[in-house]
């Protein structure tokens, strides 16, 4: 049921104070080489399943109440994949980050439906050679950072698929192999409910949506609802976690895109099929005929419902890629990267997340406060660290490309007074790239004096 405001806040808070923590998950390990693809025992696509997806793996012993993370404040970057294009910048971020005092790299080897490794189920960046001695950028990093004391946290970007200005011409990309998983615009719902997802004009109208609504989206999202797609990224998390020595698994974008997502026809299909047993008899049948008529009959005449299932999908692949990672390598650190306002992420991007720490299926909070409003951080972290009552560690997220040295000094401080467990940089290559607010590209070393080896 949608609450009001007030409600979710104070609902928010109490639903959080009981919260059951994983064991043993130090962040230790040593480096992977460089190999290529091994016999994997994770998850398959659903086609070499016969269609079904399995069912979410339980570890069989419960979790107790230990903390998840090194009792020591964590430091920690997210490293975009640019960075991760060539071994010499790879070996290079790797060192500045240790000579800064950045113990946690948070890699993105998934960024738009691409593998920055050696993938068994997507193809490599583009921009990347594909001979069978290419560049590892996954496993190369392990080992620079192993090496040196790092820890390697792969960051996968869970719905966000495909930029809409320029799409992926590899026939493997699942952007080509299954347009039918993509994410449908409201807008479009009507138009496409019944059109094949193979014909051109389908994936044409949902990449002309995005880029007419580029300010809103950034580009083109898989359908969360669609099992196929479960399915799809649930296997790349476990083929990541068993052939790579990683300490973490970061998931990102793993959200709705807006409210006015998803209204595929496997979304729908999914929905109606959701609401047996929600239903009275007459309800049932008067909604039926009107589908008949209007594929968005029952999202209509259910809002309230229609919400409720979709926190339940990504919620549900969440609670899956936790128990999938627990059962196979249980040290390994499940995070993601949070929506800072909780209500937005509650209502409009179907991030319950809150639901994810009361149940214990997420190790670490990275919380996205890319604000350089001192206040608002302080207001939202501090709601974060609370509603987490100390059993599931905040990483307070600061954008340093929106903040000046200082500001982000100031709010490293500010998350060391609420209680944060650590904190994580966006991003790495902003922050050694001279440019706009960083001329001289010296702003990592500038944080980490002054935070970090400063007064």
């Amino acid at each position: 049921m949608t609450r009001s405001c007030g409600e979710f806040r104070r609902g928010f808070c109490r639903a959080l104070v009981a919260v059951v923590v994983l064991s043993g998950c130090t962040l230790v390990g040593g480096p992977l080489p460089e190999a290529g693809p091994q016999p994997t025992r994770g998850g398959r696509p659903a086609a070499e399943r016969g269609g079904q997806p399995a069912a979410t793996e339980r570890p069989p012993v419960q979790p107790s109440a230990t903390p998840p993370a090194t009792t020591a404040e964590v430091h920690a970057l997210w490293v975009v994949r640019s960075t991760l294009t060539h071994a010499d910048s790879i070996r290079a971020m790797v060192r500045r980050a240790a000579e800064a005092g950045f113990g946690d790299l948070i890699v993105q080897v998934r960024g738009r439906g691409d593998a920055y490794y050696r993938g068994r189920w997507e193809p490599p960046p583009a921009n990347q050679d594909p001979s069978p001695d290419q560049l590892d950028p996954l496993a190369l990093a392990i080992r620079e950072a192993h090496a040196r004391g790092l820890r390697v946290h792969a960051w996968v970007n869970a719905h966000l698929l495909a930029s809409a200005e320029l799409p992926p011409d590899d026939p493997r990309h699942l952007f080509n192999s299954g347009p039918g998983l993509l994410a449908v615009a409201r807008p479009l719902a009507r138009a496409l409910h019944d059109m094949d997802p193979n014909d051109d004009r389908y994936r044409d109208a949902i990449v002309r949506h995005a880029r007419e609504h580029s300010g809103e989206l950034e580009g083109v999202y898989t359908a969360p609802a669609h099992p196929e797609v479960k399915e799809h990224v649930y296997s790349v998390v476990m083929d990541v976690v068993e052939r790579y020595d990683v300490d973490g698994i970061h998931l990102d974008y793993v959200r709705f895109p807006g409210p006015d997502f998803d209204y595929s026809r496997a979304a729908l299909d999914g929905f109606r099929e959701w609401t047996t047993g929600r239903l009275g008899s007459e309800r049932r049948a008067e909604l039926d005929a009107a589908a008949t008529r209007d594929p968005l009959a029952f999202v209509d005449a259910l809002p309230e419902l229609w919400d409720d299932f979709r926190r339940e999908q990504i919620t549900e692949l969440v609670e899956r890629v936790y128990y999938g990672v627990k059962k196979r390598k249980p040290p390994v650190v499940v995070s993601a990267a949070l929506f800072a306002n909780a209500e937005d992420a509650y209502r409009n991007r179907f991030q319950d997340w809150a639901t994810w720490l009361r149940q214990g299926i997420l190790d670490v909070a990275v919380l996205m406060a890319y604000t350089p409003d001192s206040e608002l951080f302080r207001r939202q972290l501090a709601a974060a660290v609370e509603a987490a009552g100390g059993l599931r560690p905040v990483w307070a997220g600061i954008g340093a490309y929106s903040n000046t040295v200082s500001g982000t000094v100031e709010k490293i401080r500010i998350a060391r007074t609420l209680g944060a467990r650590g904190i994580s940089l966006f991003s790495y290559d902003w922050a050694v790239t001279p440019g706009n607010g960083n001329p001289s590209g010296t702003y990592l070393v500038e944080v980490a004096r002054a935070a970090f080896t400063g007064p």
